[in-house]
């Protein structure tokens, strides 16, 4: 793309980022080109900063801190899943104005808009459209091709077209040596010579009147003898010939196949018949732009790749090309280190005061009143002063950050709680995106604990592809349309393992509390959730539809995991719960908690037998139908 003219209102343009998704965004660097060589992994000194050839990018997108110029949010369209509502709510950047709106902020339809099909969320806007503005490389778009010879290919006449007519390169220079005794063949379609328009073979056309000296110079110029006085005229091959002749052999040396037919030869013998030949094959690089060598670089010497020019009349192919063999591929290269960014320069241990001393109370005693703090006001001290500022970002500040209920999260939102790095992050019933949610979990590797109730599958999904080491707890309640299939993407190890890791670990093995209330759960992902989810201490299956009998034995087997570790079970609002499924819970020596409200097919009976006899010890009831045991 680009750069586009600038009109009224017009904004910046913003600068694109990889898609990693194209077959360049995927390869590894060649390590020959010379922005790989400048690599300091490579041995370079690493001054151009830029990526290697090979791994241009395709298709750049928008950066995650773009916004709509009229509404102020980022693109929703993972929110939604028709195409019409995706493509009103994904931001479009406009080639000539640059400005990046929704398509749903302008009111106007898809088809007033004009879409750019090579590169995502890219259009000429339907104010410019109407307004009849144009880029100023417009001459340059895609659609633009070139000739074989570097000029542009917009017109009929330039570059070679491979038709039955094709069109005749430029004239060659005039010759010094004798001209052909007899006339030009009859069959080779040409315009007279002006020799024969002097020797009265046709009327001379009217042409413009030169000056009485250039007359009489031209008069007094003797004409070149048409035959040597030692010996009879050797015949040369007419410039129309010639030029069929040199086509030919182009169009054989872009196919790269010898032409050993002999049509050329036979209808040459006509003319031909004294045995002269043409001129020597021209190299393929004038070959193929359409020029003639200049005098003195004639077909007599070798070519610089050994290759030497056969004439037509020798017998052999009209072009030789002997290709050696391809060299081997190059096997690629392995990163020999991983380049990380400087470390920050270190925060200020005191507090510089304006009469150039410093404070007394040292940055330590600074955060421990700041401890004391809640979110509001320490967003007040950073606007005290730049140490301060620095100083409240520290993340023993922010150890939960809760950002649910937003309608949208802004790019300074997610940049704030990147700074900030809390432990546990509270995104409820928000309308993040699958890019927004991707881009924040790969930069908070410290999360223990992250809250996504109420959000979209399309969101949740980034869950699959983000590593989350030191996670302990996960929300997934109240998640529209998760199925099995959904789940098993979400519990099974990731398909693709990192060079040197041995074994393939659940993305879930870490996790000691795990919410799955409301969610449409079966066997077939109960069993899965006991393999790859081995430490749950704390489990929530309220208001499962799919969840009775059955899935109360699965938790209960001998061979799951969790009947040693359970602790906490939530089974409320399971109406598929029986009391014969009351006594397996004896099974789990560590139950502290059970709640069976709101099943319907439990009795209070069953469940007051169950408390009173308990697995280790009794329960005491302060509900119905809830079990608790005091640690």
């Amino acid at each position: 793309m680009s750069s586009s003219s600038r009109g009224p209102g017009a904004g910046a343009r913003r600068r694109r980022t990889r898609c990693r998704r194209c077959r360049a965004c995927v390869r590894t660097e060649c390590g020959d080109c010379h922005f790989c060589r400048d690599m300091k992994k490579f041995g370079g000194p690493g001054r151009m900063k830029q990526s290697c050839l090979l791994r241009q990018c395709t298709a750049p997108v928008l950066p995650h801190t773009a916004v709509c110029l009229l509404c102020g949010e980022a693109g929703k369209e993972d929110t939604v899943e028709g195409e019409e509502e995706k493509f009103g709510l994904s931001l479009m950047e406009c080639t000539i104005c640059n400005e990046i709106v929704h398509p749903g902020c302008l009111k106007m339809g898809k088809a007033e808009g004009v879409i750019n099909a090579e590169i995502p969320n890219c259009w000429e806007c339907p104010r410019c459209t109407q307004e009849g503005r144009t880029s100023k490389d417009s001459g340059e778009g895609p659609g633009r091709r070139r000739a074989d010879n570097g000029e542009e290919g917009a017109s009929l006449g330039s570059g070679w077209k491979l038709t039955e007519e094709p069109p005749l390169p430029p004239p060659p220079p005039r010759r010094k040596g004798p001209l052909p005794a007899g006339p030009p063949p009859e069959d080779v379609p040409g315009p007279p010579k002006r020799k024969e328009r002097e020797a009265g073979n046709e009327p001379p056309t009217p042409r413009k009147k030169v000056k009485g000296g250039r007359e009489r110079h031209l008069k007094k110029k003797p004409k070149p003898p048409l035959a040597s006085a030692e010996g009879p005229a050797v015949p040369s091959p007419s410039p129309q010939r010639e030029k069929l002749e040199r086509f030919k052999r182009m169009c054989q040396l872009l196919e790269r196949v010898p032409d050993t037919s002999s049509s050329s030869s036979d209808s040459d013998s006509d003319s031909d018949s004294s045995g002269t030949s043409l001129s020597e094959d021209e190299a393929p690089g004038e070959a193929r732009n359409g020029r003639r060598p200049a005098r003195g670089s004639s077909g007599e010497k070798e070519n610089r790749g050994g290759r030497r020019a056969v004439r037509p009349g020798s017998g052999g192919p009209l072009l030789s090309w002997p290709l050696g063999p391809a060299p081997p591929p190059r096997p690629p290269q392995l990163e020999r280190h991983v380049v990380r960014p400087p470390p920050r320069s270190p925060e200020p241990d005191t507090l510089p005061l304006a009469a150039g001393s410093d404070h007394p109370l040292p940055r330590a005693a600074w955060l421990r009143v700041f401890q004391h703090l809640g979110p509001r006001e320490l967003c007040v001290c950073m606007r005290v002063c730049r140490t301060w500022s620095r100083w409240c970002y520290d993340k023993r500040l922010w150890p939960r950050m809760d950002l649910s209920r937003r309608k949208s999260l802004t790019p300074p939102m997610l940049s704030g709680v990147v700074r900030r790095q809390p432990r546990a992050l509270d995104l409820s019933w928000t309308g993040v995106s699958k890019k927004q949610l991707m881009w924040l979990l790969n930069r908070l590797q410290g999360l223990q604990e992250l809250v996504l109730s109420g959000c979209s599958w399309l969101s949740v999904s980034a869950l699959g592809s983000a590593p989350l080491p030191a996670l302990r707890l996960l929300d997934l309640r109240w998640i529209e349309d998760v199925k099995d299939s959904q789940l098993r993407e979400l519990l099974l190890p990731p398909p693709d393992t990192k060079p040197g890791q041995t074994e393939s670990r659940g993305r879930l093995q870490g996790v000691a509390e795990l919410r799955l209330a409301g969610l449409e759960l079966t066997d077939a992902s109960l069993r899965l959730l006991l393999r790859h989810a081995p430490q749950l201490s704390a489990l929530d299956l309220s208001h499962c539809a799919h969840v009775g009998d059955p899935s109360v034995h699965l938790l209960t087997a001998p061979t799951s995991p969790l009947r040693e570790t359970l602790v906490h079970l939530n089974l409320a609002g399971c109406h598929r719960l029986t009391d014969h499924c009351l006594p397996l819970f004896r099974r789990c020596p560590r139950l502290r908690r059970l709640d069976l409200r709101s099943c319907r097919q439990l009795s209070p009976e069953a469940c007051a037998r169950l408390a009173a006899a308990g697995p280790p010890g009794p329960f005491r009831c302060p509900e119905e139908k809830l079990l608790l045991k005091d640690s």
